[in-house]
């Protein structure tokens, strides 16, 4: 299960609709996935654009997230060793879009498209690899060649992520946030048992029995029986408490059942 345990509840609600988002529609040459263990964790495979030395590769990458995201643009690293000006040996990506151009209001499916851009265009003027760098600005054909070479070697295509795996993830939290809604109105915790209605005095019977003495004596007030399933006799408040339990238990079996997928999925 997602804890996002870095991450505000406002936040991950933000990254729960994006995620779903950029799964059901993702951007030209780009598919996202996701850390099970934490949504702070954003990965993405970034095919090489046509045209360029980096054409037929896939790219593996990461953005990480710190806890005072969206304030603080994301970090971005490459997974897939890469010989390109703007990108550091260790994977390192130097972009303005995630230093001094960060606005609070670019979302991931931006950033994802401006990495992809960067592929394209490279920027030798801000490298990080000087080497990339020089050879971009001197002798176009050389570096070419070289990306090229990296691109044949180590931007082999992935294994893909799983279709609907940020779905399940997303359907998660849900799950977990529906549930704790549940436990604060019945003040119980999780997967306790509710507590019962407290007992009710019986109001008394508009209508009396005659006594033995010829007297009117008040009979006892017979509380309404339903008949339930299979004949057995149930009262109003049971019936209410039966509801109760049978709806918890619903929502428990489907967690359930969604941490018994997430547990079978093979992730990075």
């Amino acid at each position: 299960m997602a804890t996002n345990e870095n991450l505000p509840p406002n936040v991950i609600k933000q990254l729960a609709k994006e995620l779903k988002s950029l799964d059901e529609s993702p951007p030209e040459g780009i598919k996202v996935g996701v850390n099970d263990d934490d949504f702070s964790t954003i990965f993405a495979d970034i095919e090489g654009p046509a045209g360029t030395p980096y054409e037929n590769g896939v790219f593996r990458m990461k953005l990480l997230l710190s806890h005072d995201f969206p304030h603080s643009p994301p970090k971005g690293y490459f997974l897939t060793k890469i010989f390109h000006p703007n990108i550091a040996t260790n994977g390192e990506i130097c972009v303005n879009t995630l230093k001094k151009d960060w606005n609070p209001s670019l979302g991931l499916r931006h950033v994802l498209i401006v990495v992809r851009c960067l592929l394209i265009e490279p920027f030798p003027e801000s490298a990080l690899n000087e080497q990339a760098g020089k050879m971009l600005l001197e002798n176009y054909e050389e570096y070419a060649r070289h990306a090229r070479i990296y691109t044949g070697i180590h931007a082999k295509p992935k294994p893909k992520f799983k279709s609907g795996a940020i779905s399940e993830s997303t359907t998660a939290l849900n799950v977990d946030q529906t549930i704790t809604n549940m436990d604060q109105k019945n003040n119980t915790p999780s997967g306790g048992a509710i507590p019962l209605p407290l007992a009710q005095p019986l109001a008394p019977s508009a209508t009396a029995t005659r006594g033995g003495n010829n007297q009117d004596q008040p009979s006892a007030a017979v509380p309404t029986v339903e008949i339930g399933i299979g004949g057995s006799a149930t009262t109003p408040a049971s019936a209410t408490t039966q509801k109760k339990e049978v709806g918890l238990a619903k929502v428990q079996a489907d967690r359930k059942k969604i941490d018994a997928r997430k547990k079978s999925l093979k992730r990075l």
